[in-house]
């Protein structure tokens, strides 16, 4: 893993908030900052990864759950989501199905910051190094890139986005390598570590019905997400197996296949997130594992 976090403020334990990649799923961070604001908890750091580090992102830049969920809606899908001409005509010859001007031109709408030194907390973004295949961090105690260069780079799945080029070396998905990115978080000098899942797993249901995908598409969809859900079931086993680490709050709303682009969804996805984190709260409170 390239780069390592920086401890809370002071170093004193805080409570870190862990943000996974999911597409337009990643919205329910939303919600479950809402939840952890209701209850006067207030993440000292975060770590992200790709869209889940976008809004990790306006969180440590200091805005509030409600006008996240504003500054989204303001950004229509096909924004974010622009294909990049005659790429299914190219077919195998296509350097990605998506443009990147128009994503990145969403992600500066998105975050009111040029540069990690501007947050208000600090953030820590993943990405992956498509080479050496290297878990890379950007930000807090990672290397010091512009910040939307790293929420470009974490959010660049191969296939769908171009990657990123940061330094002469191609960057993709912080997702192929962690995406729910808990290792950088044992790093941290935490009291509570909150892990917000909304990637893929082996507990998703078949997605609502939406816009069809080309077959090679779904196939690659279905095998990146297995790999990503096996992933994820690791780095659960591991940090529940090993002793001394902070207590982790895992959240888990509910999520379905093929919704990474569903930004039609986004407000539902909000009220999931929110749920399961008030749910988890209150399994936290009660004193349940």
């Amino acid at each position: 893993m390239t780069g390592l976090p920086v401890p809370a403020e002071g170093g004193a334990p805080g409570v870190v908030l862990v943000c996974g990649g999911g597409g337009a799923k990643a919205a329910a961070h939303v919600g479950a900052m809402r939840a952890l604001e209701e209850q006067g908890i207030r993440p000292t750091h975060f770590v992200g990864t790709s869209m889940g580090a976008v809004f990790a992102a306006m969180f440590a830049a200091g805005i509030s759950a409600p006008e996240a969920l504003e500054r989204v809606a303001g950004v229509g899908d096909g924004e974010i989501v622009k294909a990049e001409p005659f790429a299914l005509l190219k077919g195998l010859w296509a350097r990605s199905l998506l443009k990147a001007d128009p994503f990145k031109a969403a992600l500066a709408r998105l975050v009111p910051a040029t540069r990690f030194e501007e947050l208000a907390s600090p953030l820590t973004v993943t990405s992956t190094e498509l080479e050496s295949g290297a878990l890379t961090l950007f930000g807090a105690g990672g290397r010091g890139v512009p910040l939307l260069d790293a929420l470009y780079a974490t959010c660049a799945l191969p296939l769908f986005l171009p990657p990123a080029v940061i330094g002469g070396k191609r960057y993709g998905d912080g997702g192929l390598r962690a995406v729910l990115p808990l290792e950088p978080a044992t790093l941290l000098p935490a009291t509570l570590v909150v892990a917000v899942d909304v990637g893929p797993g082996f507990d998703e249901p078949p997605g609502a019905s939406g816009p069809g995908l080309p077959p090679v598409v779904e196939a690659h969809n279905e095998a990146s997400g297995i790999l990503m859900a096996g992933q994820t079931a690791l780095a659960l086993a591991l940090w529940r197996a090993s002793a001394h680490r902070p207590r982790l709050l895992y959240v888990r709303p509910r999520v379905e296949k093929g919704a990474t682009f569903r930004v039609d969804q986004v407000r539902r996805y909000v009220e999931e997130g929110f749920a399961a984190t008030r749910a988890a709260l209150m399994g936290l409170n009660s004193g349940e594992p």
